[in-house]
């Protein structure tokens, strides 16, 4: 039997596929691409219909869709302080840890490591705005905007540790490979600007911990991946390498894909759909796409000088404003990282080294939201600010091998923490739940991170429970089988 089975590659040898010549290739090819670029033509000039069709999705799954009802929020910018900024140094203000500091707490909470007395807080607390909520000398820029600003001081996680934290907040588990936030707003919404990724992670230096992890779109098709821009860099060919191609000319580049998607579309109709494939082809024709837009984008000489002024100098000065660029022109989802590693991970030094990281970046987020107001975009832009997790309001003991045994830092804490949100249909100038008395655990309106997701999908118009995608037997989504959304948090 197994003598007489045939090669299926070569069976049929008359048939059209296998047997397409160069005049019958480039032929079809050249119809192929004129209908295209019609198509692009007369959807840039809104003279097709609005909606999606099927054809048109599967040709592009970025074109951009409705959601489950109108949303307020139709971009977001996530302000990821990764390692986990103290919530009780920033924007959990709490004076009795103030009046403790040195004194053994009533209770002590497990989380990673050995833990001792109260630490109080070595940073000023003042009144902003007409909310008159208390903000750290830390983040005076951003208490401008507190107004505009819903602080959940009752955030709580699973574990207190880095990697499997990092991947709750960022993809709704902390074991199971399960597809990121921005990929599921990308394949609920698409994305506004072809010419770009539609979910695009800044983070400079190289990776966070758990690395591409963090933006992965896992079972979802590649295409919904985020794409990550290593800001360190200042210029466009380092930002994006090979932005440009110095050999062919655009059209040599447009005929080598619409030869190479031919022969794609062969191998597909001969061996069935192979999601690898598709992701490669999407990255192709996205990265052919970002040569007409990715070189301005990126390029923040192009913006006054006052408003460089106003983001203020280094690395994360100038990713912010490259954020807001991006969602101005269409992007969908921006995360910007602190930087890579885990730089607000302070198991020592603390005071040292949060007024260093908060100086670096709270200018520019003060100038982000100050910009995205001027322009008209904060009312459908939601900017969160946050880490995978909090800090504890006691002093770390020295651990060999894991500090440096100053007793001057905090430890991981899970418990409870903060994340604050502002536009996009947040109402601001509010404080949302608490954490106890001291700011270990969140005792007031507990808001877990599947709540916080189940949120941002609400304001981007989708019910956390219909947005879905059928994978192995069954129907997966962000929030799993948890999550609820906090209705307070929205502005009516």
């Amino acid at each position: 039997m197994l003598a007489e089975q045939k090669n299926p590659m070569m069976q049929n040898k008359n048939t059209s596929d296998c047997s397409l010549s160069r005049r019958s290739l480039l032929k079809r090819c050249g119809t192929g691409l004129a209908a295209f670029g019609l198509a692009g033509l007369l959807r840039d000039d809104r003279m097709l219909h609005a909606s999606t069709s099927t054809t048109d999705e599967a040709l592009n799954p970025l074109l951009s869709k409705p959601p489950h009802f109108p949303g307020k929020a139709k971009r977001v910018i996530h302000l990821f302080m990764n390692g986990g900024p103290s919530h009780v140094d920033t924007f959990d203000y709490k004076p009795e840890l103030q009046k403790r500091d040195g004194q053994k707490l009533p209770f002590n909470l497990k989380t990673e490591r050995k833990t001792g007395v109260a630490l109080a807080s070595p940073f000023k607390f003042k009144r902003y705005g007409e909310s008159g909520i208390h903000v750290s000398e830390l983040f005076h820029h951003t208490a401008q905007h507190i107004d505009d600003i819903a602080v959940i001081n009752s955030m709580h996680a699973d574990v207190p540790n880095h990697e499997p934290s990092l991947l709750l907040m960022n993809c709704g588990e902390s074991r199971l490979v399960r597809p990121s936030v921005g990929s599921w707003i990308t394949y609920g919404l698409g994305t506004e600007n072809q010419n770009l990724p539609g979910y695009i992670a800044l983070c400079p230096g190289g990776y966070p911990i758990k690395d591409t992890q963090n933006w992965q779109s896992a079972f979802l098709p590649g295409v919904f991946q985020g794409t990550h821009v290593d800001t360190k860099h200042k210029s466009i060919e380092k930002l994006i390498e090979h932005v440009t191609n110095a050999k062919l000319t655009r059209d040599q580049q447009r005929q080598q894909l619409n030869t190479l998607n031919r022969l794609n579309q062969i191998h597909r109709e001969q061996a069935g759909t192979d999601p690898a494939l598709e992701a490669r082809i999407q990255s192709y024709e996205l990265a052919f796409r970002m040569q007409m837009e990715a070189t301005d984008v990126f390029d923040i000489s192009r913006e006054p000088q006052h408003v460089l002024d106003a983001y203020g100098k280094g690395v994360n000065a100038r990713q912010l404003l490259i954020a807001r660029r991006l969602v101005e022109r269409g992007v969908r989802y921006v995360q910007v990282w602190h930087g890579s590693g885990q730089p607000w991970d302070n198991h020592d030094d603390l005071e040292v080294n949060h007024r260093r990281l908060a100086g670096e970046c709270d200018q520019g987020i003060g100038a982000l939201l100050n910009d995205l107001k001027q322009r008209g975009l904060l009312d459908e832009t939601l900017v969160i600010w946050g880490g995978e997790f909090g800090r504890t309001p006691v002093v770390e003991m020295p651990t060999p091998g894991s500090n440096a045994g100053k007793i001057n830092g905090r430890d991981h804490n899970h418990h409870g923490f903060t994340v604050w949100m502002a536009g996009g249909g947040v109402k601001g100038g509010q404080t949302y739940g608490a954490t106890d008395e001291f700011g270990f655990k969140a005792t007031e309106n507990p808001v877990h991170v599947h709540d916080l997701h189940a949120t941002m999908l609400q304001l981007l118009g989708f019910n956390h429970k219909q947005l879905t995608y059928r994978y192995a037997g069954r129907d997966f989504r962000l929030t799993d089988v948890h999550g609820n959304v906090i209705h307070d948090l929205i502005d009516s």
